[in-house]
Parts: C-alpha cells; sequence; structure tokens
C-alpha cells in the first residue's frame, strides 16, 4: 500500500498539487479560523483605506499575530512531505492568509505562480494551503493548471480556463503545490467567509520575505520545537561581522552540511 508521502510526492511531481488529508485537527481549525477572523478584521480597520493596501482579506506573518498560527507550521503530515518534494532544510519563505470574504475574491484572483524564478526541472519553492473550510465551487475553491509546472510556457487566461481544474479540500486538509504551477483564486458566492492559510517554503540558501529571525520575539519562540526554529529561518542567517563568523561551529548562525 502506498502511504500518503509517496502519493504526495507523485502527485507534485506529475500534476504539480497533492492534497494530504486530516492534517489539522478539528479544535486546532476552530482555534485558527476564529484567530484569523480576528486579525483580518485587525487589517482590514488598519490598512483598509490605504489606496494601495491591495492584499484584502490576506494577512501576512501570521505567526507573530497568535500562537495558533506558529503551532500550525509544526505539523508532521506537511513536512514529512516537504522534506522529500523539497529538502529537509527547507524555510519558510512567507506565511499569509488565503481568505476569499463573503460575495467577493482578494488578490489571488488572477492567473498567477507562487515563485518568479524559472528553472527547468528544479523545484525552488513549494506552496502550502490549509483549509479552514471545506472547500467548493460557490466559495470559491482555487483552481489549478494541473502539469503546469513542468514548462516555461505561460499559458494565455483562455488556456487556463480552458484546461484548469478546481480543488476540494476539507477543512483540514493541505493543499501541497509546487509554486510554479499556475492557479487562480476563485469567488465566494455564500454569505460566509471561506478560511485558509498559505505558507511558501524556499531552499535554505534563498532570501525569506521577512526577517523571521529577528522578527519574533523569545516569548513566541519559547515553546518552538529545533524543527520549526530551523523552517523559521534560525539555521540559514549570515553573520554581520567576524564577530559572528568566528565562532565555534556549535553556535554559527549558517549550520554547514545542508542541502
Amino acid at each position: 500500500m502506498v502511504d500518503f508521502v509517496e502519493l504526495a510526492v507523485r502527485d507534485v511531481s506529475e500534476s504539480g498539487v497533492a492534497i494530504v488529508r486530516e492534517c489539522v485537527f478539528r479544535t486546532e481549525i476552530e482555534d485558527l479560523r476564529s484567530a484569523l477572523q480576528r486579525e483580518t478584521d485587525v487589517d482590514l480597520q488598519t490598512w483598509g483605506a490605504n489606496p494601495s493596501y491591495r492584499d484584502h482579506w490576506m494577512v501576512h506573518n501570521l505567526m507573530e499575530r497568535d500562537p495558533c498560527f506558529m503551532s500550525a507550521l509544526d505539523n508532521d503530515r506537511i513536512h514529512a512531505v516537504l522534506d522529500r518534494v523539497l529538502s529537509p532544510w527547507c524555510i519558510l519563505y512567507a506565511y499569509t492568509s488565503s481568505s476569499l470574504p463573503p460575495h467577493g475574491h482578494n488578490y489571488s484572483r488572477r492567473v498567477h505562480v507562487d515563485a518568479q524564478a524559472e528553472v527547468e526541472g528544479y523545484v525552488t519553492n513549494i506552496g502550502v494551503m490549509i483549509a479552514l473550510d471545506d472547500f467548493t465551487e460557490e466559495n470559491g475553491a482555487t483552481r489549478f493548471l494541473r502539469g503546469s509546472h513542468l514548462s516555461l510556457k505561460v499559458p494565455t487566461e483562455a488556456e487556463f480556463l480552458a484546461d484548469a481544474a478546481a480543488v476540494y479540500p476539507r477543512a483540514g486538509d493541505a493543499v501541497i503545490f509546487n509554486a510554479r504551477t499556475f492557479h487562480l483564486g476563485g469567488v465566494n458566492r455564500t454569505d460566509r467567509p471561506r478560511h485558509a492559510v498559505t505558507f511558501n517554503v524556499c531552499r535554505h540558501w534563498m532570501k525569506q520575505r521577512f526577517d523571521f529571525p529577528r522578527m519574533l520575539s523569545d516569548s513566541q519562540l519559547q515553546s518552538a520545537s529545533p524543527r520549526l526554529r530551523r523552517f523559521l529561518g534560525f539555521s540559514s542567517r549570515v553573520p554581520v561581522g567576524l564577530g559572528e563568523y568566528y565562532v565555534a561551529p556549535e553556535l554559527r548562525l549558517f549550520v554547514g552540511g545542508q542541502y
């Protein structure tokens, strides 16, 4: 019997997208959903009147907003797949919400990829979207153009719409995809928000969108596992001078032996 890791690795490699079932428990989902709606409301109130604010219903850097978002990054089932499709040393590039407002959409409503680098035959970034609601056609399920990660050709909107198909994770499932797979956020036509969170994962030698090790406080990290600290980038920092360079191996900011 093929286990979920092998199935996910195969699907991400061949079609560019996989669904890993039951990654998050029901009790965690409710905590995440409640916290996400609260933080969405905060950002809308803070930034909503700013004309340059295009990220409506997209909250950035979730791990610093509530401890439940930090815990969601340290998921055994998700990391089992990331270790295989990317690297055991992969790090977090970005962490945002992927929610759709009632009777609306967000910035994802365009044909796009989540990684700009085009390196044929080499995976630079992986996307992980954790559904906090069941995805349906009515609430804006994301559409993917399967196999588009295997080509450097950019599809036209007409080509995308002709061949793309929606994915339907249930609440607690994770959609794991090659970030070079073209996709499109849907339109929520229901009276209820459709919530999800997404993290973009990259190689350890790549730059993160934000300096997470410098951003996060000791209190926010007090319960972080060694794996989570590595995932946040604590093993991939660079020294600011020779004082941080000429130190014992166990004190170095960039851990050797990563691949």
